[in-house]
């Protein structure tokens, strides 16, 4: 049996703990909150750690779901010292590549590895244990990492060296939010012309408009629904780490930087805490009479 470490235990790493647990890893967690560790190990029958380090030690595989850049500089500063010759830091924050392969670099320093890779899918796919996962980092570290996030993951995908997983989330988040966009102007102007929007969905639904979001996401945009998913602050966080990495590749990204000003507009709104689809918002709900 190995023994995993797990930090942070939001929405998406409480179940893909647990998903550790079911497939027979020895499982230490820890959370900045301690009461939401206390019951996860109530639950799975886990170890809640005090603090990041003690988590850590001894295991071969410490995975990380966290916030932001400076989330996991922090974390990460408090485990280093705890991380032995051979660990595999397994990164599942949507961070910056900067960050992941800077930290690559800290983790071979201790002969340890560290593989970046963000997820996609949601709190339903956590739960499945069916998430997207992109991943940079070498080849042996991925080897080894891989049967781990089979435990949650459908879709494991080895992108590249360090840093490539992070930026394969970005293409994912970039693509996101033009979908998104094309469906809540679509919608809107279904309404605004005086159209069953449902049947107008199924009219198109299966040519070459069809989508992810379309499918899953259309009846809750009419309805002005917004409780069913990726909450906008972390979109535009995404966003954000995207239009970064284009300004220093040399990358345009034109519609994503006017979707991420939208997004803004729903945030003053009070909109920070719906999902993404709520960008039809900006809208309002006009019908033709």
């Amino acid at each position: 049996m190995s023994k995993c470490a797990f930090l942070g235990l939001g929405v998406m790493g409480f179940p893909m703990a647990g998903h550790l647990v079911a497939k027979g890893y020895e499982v230490s967690v820890w959370n900045r909150t301690s009461s939401k560790a206390d019951d996860w190990a109530a639950k799975y029958d886990g170890t809640a750690a005090s603090s990041p380090a003690d988590a850590v030690r001894g295991a071969e595989i410490v995975c990380l779901c966290l916030g932001d850049d400076p989330d996991v500089e922090a974390v990460f500063d408090q485990i280093e010292d705890a991380l032995a010759e051979g660990t595999i830091v397994i990164d599942h924050t949507t961070a910056s590549a900067d960050l992941a392969r800077a930290l690559h670099e800290r983790c071979a320093s201790r002969g340890a590895s560290f593989i970046d890779a963000p997820i996609s899918g949601g709190q339903a796919g956590a739960e499945a244990g069916k998430l997207t996962i992109m991943c940079g980092g070498d080849d042996s570290a991925m080897d080894k990492a891989r049967p781990v996030m089979e435990a949650y993951g459908a879709r494991i995908t080895h992108i590249g060296e360090s840093g490539a997983g992070q930026l394969a989330k970005s293409v994912n988040q970039i693509c996101i939010a033009g979908i998104v966009q094309g469906l809540s102007e679509g919608i809107h102007f279904a309404e605004a012309n005086g159209l069953d929007v449902s049947k107008v969905m199924e009219a198109i639904s299966g040519g070459a408009a069809q989508s992810w979001q379309m499918e899953n996401r259309w009846k809750t945009m009419a309805a002005r629904e917004f409780e069913h998913g990726f909450a906008v602050d972390w979109m535009r966080k995404d966003l954000r780490i995207a239009l970064r990495a284009a300004r220093e590749s040399g990358a345009r990204l034109p519609v994503t930087s006017l979707v991420d000003q939208f997004y803004g507009d729903v945030q003053a709104d009070g909109g920070e805490r719906w999902d993404t689809s709520s960008l039809i918002t900006r809208f309002g709900k006009s019908r033709k009479q």
